[in-house]
């Protein structure tokens, strides 16, 4: 008796997956399993047709893939998108181009949207431009499905394909067109030096005909090369540039090249050049005295600083680089604890340019300038910081500090109020830990009906306080996608398909959750996800998401390691955890630029002294990649950075961020009554952040892990 064609081509199948030594032994044993199925009569699976095929596309047995999925869309409608576009793939490799457009036909008629629709497209014009030998209008074909799917296309991959679709069409006009967009527009992608050599072919080939480059899109590419990092391509062409342009683009080109001397690090040349250039227009004129600035504070010339501010106040007012000269200014005083000479400065921001995101900023250093020397205007500066920047990260500290001044004047409602407000607003930030701590120990039972009606003029921010975490159809339908596909192997898939979906609004908060889930053998990772697709979760009260989406914000790895060493040297392991977090995601591999390695990012010179110190033996930089040495150091080098400061938590984070010269020197700026005022002072944004980020982290792993009296632990 003959056996079953489909028991025939699962044998023939196994011979030929036999053959491909590297993927024998799985794909031989998923085979076996089939052919077990197929012969007791059961209906093949689906999945593993899938993933056999996946196999034999990515070796470029094109004809074995074709013979797995062939039909499988239709017998797998839930990922039909997928096999239709596995299936195009090995068809195009047969060189059946018909064949291949016909098989993406489930992509795009996918419910919810494929996050395969936009490869399609370029695939579907590829295999069109591939049949123009037998079909005359095939790269016609492909030039009409890009343009009129064009806003779906991925760039510049997109204006690539179309430029080979309009050469294969024979408009070379068109072509040179959309190459240009490519290499002008893109100029650091790999695709940009495609696009450059197939430019000077059609030069070569059109002549006259040839469409000029215009000189606008000639600077722009030379600037985004500058902007890129490739500081010295960008400087030759703009040397080249220069002679063939003209008025204000002629003039900006000319202070970029300046500007370049001075990323590069080349102070002194990119002051000579920008000194010596005149008669500028007006835009051109004061991004130059703008780096001439730049140039003169990196050269310590104070008086030359002074005079540039001086003469952007005259003759650009209005600038965007006035602004920048004027932060810039204040900055530097700022870090000298300097008020009298950066208030003045500070005050010319938000005043000159109240619409500014940097107004914000500005306003917000005067105010705190005059609450930390017990200014008697600090209330009503603190008052005018909310009305007219209720959505600047400082609101929640200008509402904090109203409610200890309203403690002060022994206003015990005003100051709940206040503090209520910072609790809810901001549920998960630094203030709120603070407010909460207030609010139990100063609690008056009663609203202040004045603090009231201020805070109903304050236009805050609306912010999603809750978020729901039950699958919508959209979302439901995108998570059994994505399980599919873990379940047969193709965990990348998975995750592009939850990422996708994030993307698209199918239930951002639900998909981190998700990717998070998909990703929980790796924390750092699994919190990336909750910080990309969830960015306000921060905002959404810790009893509104379920608890596993709390400890992938916050896991806690390395548990026992991280409460072991802590204990040995005198510190809370949820202080701990919250420095890991900041510095590493707790990923024991990470190196940050400076080249500091590890979950508690330790310099190799730092590593080496205090390795010395615990007299650790045999230890080289290699070892900070090893959790348990990276922790021993790190939870040493907080204990001792704490000995030296007091044993103040607050200074010896910035102590571990900015260094213990910059956390003493700021501990003596100020009379400071509590740890928000230090942490307020620190003039490096980065390090404040930081420490108040650290404190805050504290907390909320101290409420997700910290066992209460008679819980089970966690």
């Amino acid at each position: 008796m003959p056996w079953p064609k489909t028991m025939r081509r699962c044998l023939a199948r196994i011979i030929r997956v036999r053959s491909h030594k590297p993927l024998a032994a799985a794909a031989v044993a998923a085979l076996a399993a089939l052919c077990l199925v197929l012969s007791l009569g059961a209906a093949p699976d689906p999945l593993a047709d899938l993933k056999v095929g996946a196999s034999a596309l990515e070796s470029k047995r094109y004809a074995a893939a074709a013979d797995s999925l062939k039909g499988l869309a239709k017998r797998l409608p839930k990922l039909a998108d997928y096999a239709g576009w596995l299936e195009a793939s090995a068809q195009f490799g047969l060189k059946n181009y018909a064949a291949a457009t016909a098989a993406l036909d489930p992509v795009w008629k996918q419910t919810p949207a494929s996050p395969l629709t936009a490869k399609a497209y370029l695939l579907a014009a590829q295999a069109a431009i591939q049949s123009g030998t037998s079909s005359p209008n095939g790269a016609q074909t492909a030039v009409d499905l890009l343009r009129k799917n064009y806003a779906a296309l991925p760039q510049p991959q997109g204006d690539l394909a179309l430029a080979r679709a309009f050469a294969a069409a024979g408009d070379s006009i068109s072509a040179a067109v959309y190459n240009q967009r490519v290499y002008f527009g893109y100029p650091a992608s790999g695709e940009a030096a495609e696009a450059g050599a197939e430019l000077t072919r059609l030069h070569t080939e059109m002549g006259d005909n040839y469409p000029p480059s215009m000189p606008n899109a000639m600077l722009g590419r030379a600037l985004k090369l500058l902007d890129a990092g490739q500081i010295k391509e960008g400087r030759k062409e703009l040397e080249g540039l220069v002679p063939q342009l003209g008025g204000a683009d002629r003039d900006l080109a000319r202070v970029r090249i300046g500007v370049a001397d001075y990323d590069a690090q080349d102070t002194a040349a990119a002051h000579r050049e920008l000194a010596a250039l005149e008669s500028l227009a007006p835009d051109a004129d004061a991004e130059r005295l703008y780096y001439l600035l730049q140039c003169a504070r990196r050269l310590n010339n104070q008086e030359e600083v002074t005079s540039i501010v001086d003469q952007l106040g005259r003759l650009y007012p209005a600038s965007p680089w006035r602004l920048q000269a004027l932060v810039a200014a204040a900055n530097r005083y700022l870090i000298e604890n300097q008020m009298d000479a950066y208030e003045p400065l500070y005050r010319a921001c938000y005043e000159s340019f109240p619409k500014n995101s940097e107004a914000a900023v500005c306003h917000w250093k005067v105010v705190w300038g005059h609450y930390l020397r017990r200014r008697s205007d600090a209330a009503d500066m603190l008052r005018a910081h909310l009305r007219l920047f209720p959505a600047a990260e400082s609101a929640s500290a200008a509402l904090y500090f109203l409610g200890r001044l309203a403690e002060d004047a022994r206003d015990l409602s005003g100051a709940q109020t206040y503090f209520d407000e910072v609790a809810r607003e901001y549920p998960n930030q630094y203030y709120a830990v603070l407010a909460r701590d207030r609010l139990t120990k100063s609690a008056s039972g009663a609203p202040s009906p004045q603090v009231t009606e201020f805070l109903r003029t304050i236009a805050f921010p609306k912010r999603a306080r809750t978020e729901s975490f039950q699958a919508g159809t959209a979302a439901a339908a995108r998570i059994e996608r994505a399980k599919l596909l873990e379940q047969a192997g193709f965990a990348d898939w998975a995750e592009q398909e939850l990422r996708f979906g994030a993307k698209n609004g199918d239930q951002p908060y639900l998909m981190a959750l998700q990717l998070a889930s998909l990703s929980a053998p790796k924390p750092d990772q699994a919190l990336h996800f909750i910080k990309a697709y969830a960015g306000g979760y921060l905002f959404v009260p810790l009893d509104a998401a379920p608890r596993e989406f709390w400890t992938f914000a916050f896991p806690l790895p390395f548990r026992a390691e991280v409460e072991s060493l802590s204990k040995q040297n005198g510190l809370d392991p949820f202080l701990m955890a919250a420095l890991i977090r900041q510095e590493s995601e707790f990923n024991p591999k990470a190196v940050s630029k400076t080249g500091a390695r590890g979950l508690a990012q330790i310099q190799p010179a730092t590593g080496r002294e205090l390795s010395r110190r615990l007299k650790l033996t045999s230890y080289s930089s290699a070892a900070l990649f090893q959790p348990h040495v990276n922790l021993e150091l790190g939870t040493y080098y907080l204990k001792s950075l704490l000995g030296q400061v007091g044993g103040r938590e607050d200074a010896a984070l910035a102590a571990y961020d900015a260094g213990l010269t910059h956390a003493r020197a700021w501990l003596s700026w100020g009379d400071f009554r509590e740890p928000a005022e230090f942490i307020e002072t620190i003039p490096f944004t980065e390090t404040h952040a930081y420490v108040q980020g650290v404190l805050r982290n504290a907390e909320l792993y101290r409420r997700l892990y910290q066992e209460k009296p008679g819980a089970a632990a966690h």
